[in-house]
């Protein structure tokens, strides 16, 4: 595994609540931070079907763009009762003519859930891919999972996206009732970011 020297990394994102994430994990570690959006560099389109694929186009874009190491994540949510709907298509289901709204995304897998008489507990996974891509090309992927169960209705006022109807495994609060240290220990991004640690140099 090749060890991250550089002293500052690109994150390939236009998310303010994923890049504060990024930018508390590798704080400890004396990495400057930025941001695709920070630099207005443009979003590409997430063609790909995987969460590899799309972390992957996003990557190559902003290291192409800056020459930097690129930090890159795709994220989303499966839902077993809708045989891993939305996954790669989570922030798809937020889309509205006027951006993105995760309430609307919630209440469709809920009521989805609903019209398939879907058992309880209706379990789900977040998961998250890392890639960490150098200006050679050279890449190295790091995947994580955060286990848990879906609610109706959503609960709390932190975090983002559908944090606010998950509860994680062996808890009984929401990512969006939990602080951002609560949630950074246990997340899907946390246990991607474990291993990357390991190419941290």
């Amino acid at each position: 595994m090749r060890k991250l020297t550089e002293a500052k990394v690109l994150i390939a994102t236009h998310n303010a609540g994923k890049l504060e994430e990024f930018r508390a994990m590798l704080a400890p570690h004396g990495i400057q931070v930025t941001s695709a959006g920070e630099m207005n560099l443009p979003e590409p389109a997430e063609t790909e079907t995987t969460f590899i694929g799309n972390a992957r186009i996003k990557a190559r874009a902003a290291m192409q763009a800056t020459g930097l190491p690129v930090l890159a994540d795709d994220s989303g949510i499966t839902v077993d009762g809708l045989d891993g709907a939305p996954g790669v298509y989570t922030a798809d289901w937020a889309e509205t003519p006027n951006g993105r709204d995760f309430m609307q995304a919630m209440r469709r897998t809920w009521s989805e859930l609903d019209a398939r008489n879907a058992a309880q507990p209706r379990t789900a996974q977040f998961r998250a891919t890392l890639i960490l891509m150098w200006p050679d090309g050279h890449e190295e992927i790091f995947e994580g999972v955060a286990p848990g169960r879906l609610v109706w209705p959503p609960r709390g006022d932190h975090g983002h996206g559908y944090d606010p109807m998950f509860i994680p495994d062996g808890h009984d609060m929401t990512f969006a009732e939990m602080t951002a240290e609560q949630k950074n220990r246990i997340s899907h991004r946390a246990d991607a970011f474990h291993k990357l640690e390991a190419a941290l140099a």
